[in-house]
């Protein structure tokens, strides 16, 4: 069994990307498989996120033991063998009547989490050496894009120790995995989220000067050069990995995850939409951890022209918003060469910067859209689908004046709805899809509407979201991970999961948009 065990294992690292640190579905094969398409728990991240209390071997040999005997029941040996996580998110009831801000207080204490001063042993949880804030709900681990807006929060609640806590962990992530995972587990390994840990620094520079800049110069490198590996061998028309050449040379990049396997922590939801798919099944889950790289988990904006799940095809774009991220890292870059003198260097990354704007603008910019929009990599041109990214260039300073009236002509027009600004304008019941608006992306909107002399679309944007989020709490007690903006008075939907409450990024925007009206009066 211990042979046999270790065999499957070194064949999942292969297809996995070789990281060290086995998943729950290597440590546990057949097992895994079993628990997961026998819907042992309604939520599949249930399971991934069990601890083991016997080493899998020893598991394993029991449950070959005993599955084939008279009333043998999974779930009951599941529970004798593991730890599995509770359902509920936190053991906190709010107290509607003291209002959001006491209740935005009370949040960071009760989703923070304290560094594990050992590891578990078998556990899918990566450890930080640092305090971190959790999103909530089925999120039991910290992810990465979504940290930043709770950041946001974190800094207007004076809590700048827990920023520096959090970027302190992404750096150490980055300096032990050479990347900042999805989220601090095992499964996670294969991919990375939306790069905000330059914003992050920046953040941080903001509350205790430009000598932040110098101390994090090496891991923003590091994983810049994530990013673009291979980028250097690569000719015109081609890509690899997470880098993709254009046509006139210009660099860019999209979403990837080294894996090919379904996610171990939405097993069943995948297999059974690779059922669905024309595409071989490698590629169809290539594309969907793709897209779960992305953060928008899932939309039509990755979709093909079928406009379902089945016809995803991440991995054929190139996103406006990623390709802003990283143009802001190149720039963080060269800010932590500035500071130390060494301004040849700082040139150098200046310059890119300047060449990838330019290729933005060149490939992402659809004048018969006004919009900025993915680029289609298979068609050639940009795609058609307008989405609450084209605000990215406005927010990142990479539209020129003319283009950013052009979109926020359109903003106004079709996005603006009574709660705030829609994600898409496409309601596919998808949950990255209309009428669902996402409070990272509201906040980016705001941020491009104000930097490009927008002011009153950005205070009515704002409103709009702080009113919604008022009103929805004072009703359930509750700040959700997601709201729906046409029909303000039900619940957002759509995904592989019930609605969430907590929740990180939500309070974090929230809290900003608060302090930015009382600033304001």
């Amino acid at each position: 069994m211990r042979k046999l065990l270790f065999t499957l294992c070194a064949g999942l690292l292969l297809t996995t990307g070789g990281y060290a640190q086995p998943t729950p579905r290597q440590l546990l094969p057949g097992l895994f498989e079993a628990v997961q398409l026998g819907r042992i728990f309604p939520d599949n991240k249930t399971f991934v996120d069990a601890v083991p209390l016997q080493s899998p071997a020893t598991i394993l040999a029991a449950w070959q033991q005993q599955k084939d005997t008279p009333g043998f029941r999974l779930e009951q040996f599941v529970r004798a063998h593991f730890r599995v996580p509770d359902g509920a998110a936190v053991a906190y009831q709010s107290n509607v009547a003291a209002g959001l801000r006491p209740h935005l207080d009370t949040l960071w204490t009760v989703l923070q989490r304290q560094p594990e001063t050992q590891t578990t042993l078998y556990s899918s949880l990566l450890p930080l050496p640092r305090p971190y804030v959790v999103p909530g709900g089925r999120f039991r681990e910290v992810y990465y894009w979504d940290s930043y807006f709770t950041m946001l929060g974190l800094q207007q609640a004076g809590r700048t120790a827990l920023v520096r806590s959090m970027t302190d962990n992404f750096a150490y992530l980055i300096n032990q995995y050479g990347f900042i995972p999805n989220g601090n587990r095992t499964y996670y390994l294969t991919r990375s989220q939306p790069p905000f840990f330059a914003l992050m620094v920046q953040l941080l520079a903001e509350a205790q000067s430009d000598t932040v800049l110098r101390r994090y110069q090496a891991p923003l490198l590091r994983e810049y050069a994530y990013w673009m590996a291979g980028a250097d061998s690569l000719a015109p028309g081609t890509a690899t990995r997470r880098v993709v050449r254009l046509r006139g040379g210009e660099l860019l990049n999209r979403y990837w995850d080294d894996s090919t396997e379904p996610r171990e922590e939405s097993y069943v939801e995948d297999v059974e939409a690779a059922r669905h798919s024309k595409q071989p099944a490698p590629q169809f889950y290539r594309n969907i951890r793709a897209a779960a790289a992305s953060g928008w988990d899932f939309s039509t904006r990755w979709f093909g022209e079928e406009g379902t799940l089945a016809s995803i095809r991440t991995t054929e774009l190139v996103p406006v918003d990623l390709n802003c991220l990283l143009l802001t890292l190149e720039e963080t870059i060269a800010r932590t060469y500035a500071v130390q003198g060494q301004r040849a260097t700082a040139r150098q990354w200046e310059q890119k910067v300047r060449l990838r704007r330019q290729a933005i603008q060149l490939y992402c910019w659809n004048p018969a859209a006004g919009w900025f929009t993915d680029y289609d990599l298979t068609q050639r041109r940009p795609a058609a689908i307008r989405t609450l990214a084209g605000l990215f260039p406005l927010a990142f300073e990479v539209a020129t004046p003319r283009q950013a009236r052009q979109v926020v002509s359109g903003l106004q027009r079709d996005f603006l709805k009574e709660g705030g600004l829609l994600t898409t304008l496409t309601a596919s019941g998808q949950q990255w899809d209309a009428p669902n608006a996402w409070a990272p992306l509201q906040y980016i909107a705001v941020q491009g509407l104000r930097r490009t002399r927008h002011p009153a679309l950005a205070d009515t944007v704002s409103n709009r979201w702080v009113r919604l989020n008022a009103r929805v709490f004072q009703q359930t007690g509750k700040l959700l991970e997601k709201y729906n903006v046409i029909d303000t008075h039900l619940p957002a939907g759509g995904g592989e999961y019930p609605l969430q409450d907590g929740f990180g990024w939500t309070n974090g925007v929230l809290l900003k948009f608060l302090d930015s009206q009382k600033a304001r009066r």
